[in-house]
């Protein structure tokens, strides 16, 4: 840690840019052969593990990028040049002091409501499991978190929402956030209607959208009856 804050090596070339768009597309192609595969499950009763293609594809497509793009990548490291450093990548105090409280605040929530989810469902759904010769992971994935979702989802959508706006406390230790750049623009100019009116957009958009789809992830999981 020095004045500029917290130096780490940077990555750096024409071939970034291609291998975050080929590792995108390999998210997206992983999506769609999981949903596939669901689907052909229904169909059929197979079921066809996912890892092989995750590996395929998460591997495949950046380093197709990579190739593309001209292999230009290159690890720059950072070093001392007079009174300052040079190369790398700075993370400043103020923004390293934002990202470890609400990361240490939120997990410690989001931990506790996964925690009181799962112990939510009972104890014969562990039984019943297991009598069919499940081991505890498959246990887990297959019985266990399916139905603990339905109460984790709820509470971990305010938990979420919550951390928006805590987000807003980052002008308390000096970091340019939004509130502390309208504030900023606001006491130079005096139009504090259009500032506040832009905080709340801001937050309004991102609180909506996580609601969105956190309903609609819900709603999706939601227990049908019949």
């Amino acid at each position: 840690m020095s004045n500029r804050g917290l130096l780490v090596p940077a990555v750096e070339g024409h071939s970034v840019t291609a291998i975050g768009v080929g590792l995108a597309i390999a998210v997206g192609a992983i999506f769609l052969v999981a949903l596939l595969q669901r689907v052909r499950f229904r169909q059929t009763g197979h079921a066809r593990p996912l890892w092989p293609w995750a590996i395929g594809l998460g591997i495949a497509l950046p380093l197709a990028g990579w190739l593309l793009a001209g292999q230009d990548v290159r690890l720059d490291l950072p070093r001392a040049s007079g009174f300052s450093f040079e190369g790398g990548w700075s993370l400043s105090p103020e923004l390293f002091a934002l990202l470890a409280g609400l990361i240490t605040y939120t997990a410690a929530f989001i931990a506790e409501i996964v925690r009181a989810g799962i112990q939510a469902i009972g104890q014969g759904q562990w039984e019943a499991a297991q009598s069919l010769g499940l081991r505890r992971g498959k246990v887990l994935r297959l019985v266990i978190v399916p139905q603990a979702l339905r109460v984790i989802v709820p509470p971990l959508t305010s938990q979420y929402l919550n951390l928006i706006k805590h987000s807003s406390l980052a002008v308390a230790i000096g970091y340019p956030d939004l509130v502390s750049v309208v504030n900023t623009t606001l006491n130079q100019t005096g139009q504090a209607i259009e500032g506040i009116l832009i905080i709340m957009g801001a937050f309004m958009t991102v609180s909506l959208l996580i609601s969105l789809l956190m309903n609609w992830y819900n709603k999706r999981i939601a227990l049908v009856e019949r």
